[in-house]
Parts: structure tokens; C-alpha cells; sequence
């Protein structure tokens, strides 16, 4: 559906997004994901028209998208801090692309009905969007955007301005929104657990450029490098040694399968520490984090500081000592930094 081809935004001298390339087919739900900065904005307000590229091509459904003002590409908008006409209905709010597309009265009408039950928001039509709550109005906001059938939904940190409980809502609502219009989607994020949650794919993004794209298992198993591990959560990265038979660390040595030698860093993904009594690795509680249903444990272990969740109530306190088991099919080897 989407083809973005060696894309360059440039700001002055500034390089936004440098040398892009990007493919998302029909009905697939992809997620820029990096930091503030990172040129994830600027990709999208390319694809949408409203910043030009210096360079590249950006083709949609096949069909060359330079030149087309934004009106003319096909493509619906939501952005974080909703941009809804603040003094009109919601109904009005909803209609305004298919108005503009020249839709008939009672198309428009239809089309309204059956954007606002999608996003379960039935009988909210004449409700002004002044009296709405913020999650309401993000809603309101996703069906606007769906209501001229785009051939390309682009999301531009929906969920960013919500409090977590209405953030939570919307992440369980929106993977089935997107099912059920058989939306194309390009969603942008600084959000760990957005991207991983509504994804078919993530493209992580850095300094422009995309470090590294996939399916959520595949970035949460088996990051490229330690920045994308990081932005994806994944800190618990240990200096070594890597040769034939594994990789050498402050833990001991670790017996894992690598190409790599030399200096490199020994990624611990989540579940590769547990206690156990019966485990080679001892250490010392340094702190105790309480995280709801599980404690989470910040130990000093050889001289590097980790971290495990435990669960219960019954947690280790700081200063306990406690032996560990590591589970060396959880480790993977990235390249040092």
C-alpha cells in the first residue's frame, strides 16, 4: 500500500529524516518508534503532504504521490492534541472529510453512524466536542479520520496527551478498530508499550534513520544493537568477552551462540534471572521496588548492578543476600558500542 523509497526531510541544514525507506502492505499496522527528535513526525507530515521531501519517493497503492496536495493523497490524520473544531458537534466534526470529498447528505449521514460505533461512540452525535473527555475526544479524532475510507491512516502520538487509564482503554479498543475498518496504518510513537501492543510491525527509528524493523517478538527477542534494545526497555547489558564458546562477564561465562568475538555486550532479557536457592549467581539486595503485583529487586551482583521482579509479598529486603539461576537461552550478544 505504502512505498517510501530513500526519503529525505531536510529542516535548513538540519537532517530530519535521511535516506528513509519503508514498505507497509494493505491492512498492516506499522509504528515508528524512537525518541523525541528522531525524524518519526517528520516521516509521517512527508507522507502526508504537508512537509516537503528534499529527496526519495513516497508512492501510494502504486501511484506517485510528488505534487499531490494533502486533500489529494488519500490519507487520514489524527494527531495528539486531537485539532477538532471546537465550536461544532461531534457529528459535524466526523462529516468534515467526506463533506469536503463532495459525499452526498445522506452518505455523509450513514458514513457518521458507522465511523462513531466504531469507535463506540453511538449516540454522541449531537454532543458538542467541548463537553467531551479527553479519551472521547481522541476517539472522536480516530473517526474523523476514518470517515473518507482513507486508503492510509496515519496516527501522530494519539495517545500521548491521555492519562494512563484512558491510554490503557484505547490500546485494548484500538487493534480492533483498526481490524474491523480494514485500515492501512502508519502510526507514530515514543511509547515502548503502544508500539509492541497495536504493531503487526516497529520500526524503530534513530537520528533519522531506521536502526531496525520487524514484528514485536523479533525486536523484543533479538535487538540489533544496544540503543534499540534500550528504547525498547531492554537495560540490563553487561561488558564481555565473546569467542567460539560464548561470552565472558562479570556473571561468569556465559554459554551462548555468536559470530562475534572480542569486545561485546551481553544483552539479559526479561526472565533470564530468577531467584534460586540452587542457582550459581549470588548477590545483594541494594533496594526493593514495589510495582503492584511484584516486588521489583535491585541487586549488586559482582560488581554490576541488575535487576529481577519478584512475585509475592514475601520479597527479599535490602541487604539480604540471594543466590540466582541464570538462564543462558535468554542472553543475546550485541555488538559493543
Amino acid at each position: 500500500m505504502l512505498d517510501v523509497t530513500d526519503l529525505t526531510v531536510r529542516y535548513g541544514d538540519t537532517v530530519a529524516v535521511d535516506g528513509v525507506t519503508l514498505h507497509v502492505a494493505d491492512g498492516e499496522v506499522v509504528v515508528v518508534l524512537g525518541p523525541s527528535g528522531c525524524g518519526k513526525s517528520s516521516l509521517l507530515r512527508a507522507v502526508a503532504g504537508l512537509e516537503p521531501p528534499a529527496s526519495g519517493s513516497i508512492l501510494l497503492a502504486g501511484e506517485d504521490l510528488a505534487g499531490r496536495r494533502p486533500d489529494q493523497r488519500g490519507v487520514g490524520l489524527a494527531f495528539q492534541d486531537h485539532a477538532l473544531f471546537p465550536h461544532r458537534t461531534v457529528a459535524d466534526n466526523v462529516a468534515f472529510g467526506p463533506r469536503m470529498r463532495g459525499w452526498s447528505t445522506a452518505d455523509v449521514r450513514q458514513r457518521v453512524a458507522e465511523v462513531l460505533t466504531l469507535v463506540d461512540l453511538t449516540g454522541y452525535d449531537q454532543r458538542r466536542v467541548t463537553e467531551l473527555s479527553g479519551g472521547e475526544a481522541q476517539r472522536v479524532a480516530l473517526a474523523r479520520a476514518l470517515a473518507p475510507r482513507p486508503r492510509l491512516l496515519m496516527l501522530d502520538e494519539p495517545l500521548g496527551s491521555l492519562d494512563r487509564g484512558l491510554r490503557d482503554r484505547l490500546l485494548v479498543e484500538l487493534p480492533r478498530v483498526f481490524a474491523e475498518s480494514g485500515a492501512t496504518v502508519l502510526h507514530v510513537t515514543h511509547d515502548q508499550d503502544e508500539a509492541l501492543t497495536l504493531a503487526d510491525r516497529v520500526a524503530v527509528m534513530r537520528a533519522g534513520r531506521i536502526a531496525q524493523i520487524g514484528t514485536p517478538d523479533e525486536l523484543w527477542r533479538a535487538p540489533t544493537d544496544a540503543g534499540v534494545a534500550r528504547f525498547l526497555g531492554l537495560h540490563q547489558l553487561l561488558p564481555g568477552q565473546a569467542d567460539a564458546t560464548g561470552v565472558t562477564t562479570a556473571l561468569g561465562h556465559l554459554r551462548v551462540t555468536t559470530d562475534q568475538h572480542g569486545d561485546v555486550l551481553a544483552l539479559l532479557l526479561p526472565g533470564a534471572l530468577d531467584l534460586d536457592p540452587s542457582g550459581e549467581i549470588t548477590g545483594q539486595v541494594a533496594a526493593r521496588r514495589f510495582a503492584g503485583d511484584h516486588h521489583v529487586l535491585h541487586l549488586r551482583v559482582a560488581g554490576t548492578e541488575l535487576e529481577v521482579p519478584v512475585r509475592g509479598l514475601d520479597a527479599p529486603r535490602p541487604g539480604d543476600e540471594v543466590t540466582l539461576r541464570l538462564d543462558h537461552r535468554l542472553v543475546r550478544v550485541l555488538p559493543e558500542e
